[in-house]
């Protein structure tokens, strides 16, 4: 249902640029505020089963580039479209150990030497954005409000655990490749504030510790600095 209402929100929106009238925006006013941008978040993970926890500092990183498409004369209403690389880690101490019949869950426990583990993604993101602002041409310092979505694949994923002092580590193929969710972007000038909402889960679905589906549904909250 998720990839259906992701589907059509971007088949809207190549609607309403398509319908957009070049000859009705003054050439002699319009700007476009291309932007590279780089962001570093808090990762809260929701939707975990009972007994596991978040541990240490979960963290994102995320980098790119965003075209802008202005949608009015003064462009203070646009749309970004961006393409860019998150890099995103969740510390918890649910355990991923991989064996001959393939990944299995536990939760780790202080008492077998167990000490923390790690998910960490790698993705390809691209980002959508429906722009407000208060700039003009002359006018490079102004209030955003950026909404939109975010579209992510993910490459590349990797557990790792630290037991008795020595560290293990494997590629994990339980992730959902293909993530998705609604983003907020909203501050002055350079600095802002950022918040990713996720639509679908971070593991596959079937995938269970102690009989429970370990979903994972992030919630990042951090800042994101746009450049010009």
């Amino acid at each position: 249902m998720g990839k259906w209402l992701l589907f059509f929100v971007l088949f809207s929106v190549l609607h309403v640029v398509g319908q957009v009238q070049v000859d009705s925006i003054n050439e002699d006013s319009r700007y476009f505020e291309d932007q590279f941008y780089l962001g570093v978040t808090y990762n809260i993970v929701r939707n975990r089963p009972d007994g596991v926890a978040q541990q240490n500092l979960s963290y994102g990183l995320q980098v790119g580039f965003i075209k802008d498409l202005p949608l009015n004369g003064r462009g203070t209403r646009a749309l970004g479209i961006g393409l860019g690389l998150g890099l995103n880690t969740y510390y918890s101490n649910l355990l991923a150990a991989e064996g001959q019949n393939g990944i299995s869950y536990s939760l780790g426990d202080s008492t077998t030497g167990f000490k923390r583990s790690k998910l960490e993604t790698h993705s390809v993101e691209f980002p959508l954005e429906f722009r407000w602002r208060n700039s003009t041409l002359e006018e490079y310092k102004f209030w955003r409000l950026y909404a939109g979505i975010k579209a992510a694949y993910l490459f590349g994923a990797r557990s790792t655990a630290i037991i008795d002092g020595a560290r293990t580590g494997f590629n994990n193929t339980d992730v959902e490749r293909f993530q998705y969710g609604l983003m907020l972007n909203v501050g002055y000038n350079t600095f802002n504030i950022h918040v990713y909402h996720a639509l679908n889960d971070l593991f596959s679905e079937g995938v269970t510790v102690n009989n429970q589906i370990i979903g994972f549904s992030p919630l990042r909250i951090g800042v994101i600095f746009y450049i010009l």
